[in-house]
């Protein structure tokens, strides 16, 4: 092999293992989280427990938030029909600054059983922060409306966030400090597809732009060692 065509394979391996371990980086913390739900129900008081996940994935200025249930909660003395029961929450923002995300989704896909958990569908909602840094994201007061009355369920075990992550704040409000160093609100937003793609062609051009820079190098070396 000749010394240019080694010199280009050598600075290509090394741009794919740069782009590589870049790309495989964590964007988030997220974890699944207990929550112990008090219901106040129209015929008394109730509680039930179900994991809590939440997801976000950039969409224009802003991070479309989904929280999922894992297990049901509350029931009801008679049948739901299919349809019957709207969920809603609120999602707790805490951090870089302090806001309620209201998240809803669609109503009971089957009908529900008397005396049977009540399974939530996923909730969904847009949060466009107003500032630049890390904040969190906690399940809140879930609501259920159904047959004419609302049941109102309370996290009562303080539950402790589902999801970190550092977002941009349209135009790069506020200002942000990391490790003990202030930077501005432009950071570049880490959580989702989207923003892995972003990252990964954003670095990922810069290890490349590097090893062209290598290839001409060494290619010019070669050059003046035959001459």
């Amino acid at each position: 092999m000749s010394d240019r065509k080694r010199s280009t394979a050598l600075a290509l391996a090394s741009a794919l293992a740069g782009s590589a371990v870049l790309f495989t980086a964590p964007a988030a913390h997220a974890a699944v989280v207990d929550v112990a739900y008090d219901c106040k129900t129209p015929i008394g008081d109730k509680s039930a427990v179900s994991p809590i996940d939440i997801k976000a994935v950039k969409e224009g200025d802003g991070y479309k938030l989904t929280m999922s249930f894992q297990k049901g909660v509350s029931s009801s003395p008679i049948e739901l029909g299919k349809g019957a029961m709207s969920p809603g929450a609120v999602i707790l923002v805490d951090g870089a600054e302090k806001v309620s995300v209201p998240v809803s989704g669609p109503s009971n896909p089957e009908a529900v059983p008397p005396d049977t958990p009540i399974k939530i569908t996923d909730l969904s909602g847009t949060y466009t922060p107003r500032k630049s840094g890390k904040v969190t994201f906690t399940a809140g007061v879930l609501t259920i409306k159904a047959m004419g009355t609302t049941t109102t369920c309370t996290p009562g075990n303080s539950p402790g966030p589902s999801l970190e992550l550092d977002v941009t704040a349209p135009g790069g409000g506020g200002t942000t400090t990391r490790s003990g160093a202030d930077t501005t609100g432009d950071t570049l937003p880490q959580t989702g597809p989207t923003d892995s793609v972003l990252a990964f062609g954003t670095l990922g051009a810069t290890v490349l732009l590097s090893g062209a820079v290598g290839v001409l190098w060494l290619t010019r070396r070669g050059r003046r060692a035959r001459s």
